[in-house]
């Protein structure tokens, strides 16, 4: 299949450096152009990747500095605070997903894409790394007939580099937001204040200081289980693996609440882990979607719509990926 380059804005970062390698290793002769405001560092990166160019992208320019240069599909590792990235897309009728904006910030988007809902499919990505979250979760979701309760809790080693976007990211999700949304009692709720904070267990049982947010996995989780009670809460600290001596890690602590399917009553709770931290799943997920929006898999290339990661995701190709790239996901006891 031969496609034109799928561009990579951002992509001489960390996550779309991963992102480029999945797509490497998985499709060794998929052209791909490494965007990006430095040229000289979007250059450096391509070659690194092979079959890859870096070229400067110019978020001002309708064109984005590209000229006529055909592309297939486009993903952003930052916040385009612009949407010329989606405009750009939506005029050349090709794939757009975006892995930074908060549900907060996702305004501008949603609305380019009500106003041209024929023109691409548009992808909020922003799920906690892209589908490392969302994914497991339905999977545990399975074992249950009725859920009544959805708790995540994110843990980020203070010793994992997540680059100068994704330090953005979080200090604005995490500070300058006020108020984080959650579902309580079936209601969306605003938590703030005091209410933000808490605590949560990590994979070895140590409780840990936590703070409110909300990704993209709360609305999408909630809206397919049903469940009442949802939220999301994220440390950054000591990983589990680290306070055993090993390397850091990444921990996504999912704990469910609920019914079996005789109606008994259910608990779980489960940790998805990788020992290279939060980047490596964070550019399988990115990878991943864009096999799939461009049709790489052998399936039809995506129809226009909104998505979110998990409605495209493969849950058996993801698994398997998950597997073959490091990740594990690990039964825990209930307490």
């Amino acid at each position: 299949m031969t496609l034109a380059p799928i561009l990579l804005i951002g992509g001489a970062g960390i996550v779309g450096r991963q992102t480029a390698r999945f797509l490497r290793e998985m499709y060794p002769e998929l052209p791909l152009l490494i965007g990006g405001r430095d040229l000289g560092k979007a250059q450096q990166a391509a070659a690194g990747i092979g079959n890859a160019e870096g070229v400067a992208v110019d978020l001002t320019a309708q064109d984005l500095d590209l000229g006529e240069r055909p592309v297939s599909a486009i993903a952003i590792f930052f916040t385009d605070t612009t949407t010329a990235a989606l405009q750009f897309a939506q005029r050349r009728g090709i794939p757009y997903l975006s892995v930074s904006p908060a549900m907060t910030e996702v305004g501008p988007e949603i609305a380019a894409y009500v106003h041209r809902p024929n023109a691409s499919a548009v992808v909020l990505g922003t799920e906690w790394l892209v589908g490392a979250t969302t994914l497991p979760a339905l999977a545990c979701a399975k074992a249950f007939r009725h859920i009544d309760a959805i708790r995540i809790g994110a843990l980020i080693d203070e010793q994992d580099e997540g680059g100068p976007a994704s330090y953005d990211d979080l200090e604005r999700q995490t500070q300058a937001l006020p108020a984080v949304q959650a579902r309580r009692n079936g209601a969306w709720v605003w938590r703030s204040g005091d209410d933000l904070e808490t605590r949560f267990r990590a994979a070895d049982g140590t409780m840990l200081q936590a703070t409110g947010l909300s990704p993209h996995d709360v609305f999408g989780l909630a809206t397919v289980t049903g469940a009442p009670n949802i939220e999301f809460n994220l440390a950054i600290g000591v990983s589990s693996s680290r306070r055993r001596g090993e390397p850091m890690s990444t921990e996504i602590i999912i704990e469910l609440e609920g019914e079996n399917q005789a109606a008994q009553p259910l608990r779980s709770r489960h940790a998805v882990t990788h020992p290279e931290g939060q980047m490596p799943l964070t550019g399988l997920g990115v990878a991943l979607l864009l096999e799939r929006l461009v049709g790489l898999d052998g399936k039809p290339v995506t129809s226009p719509g909104l998505y979110f990661p998990y409605q495209l995701l493969d849950s058996q190709r993801y698994f398997e990926r998950f597997a073959q790239a490091g990740g594990r996901i690990v039964e825990l006891n209930v307490r």
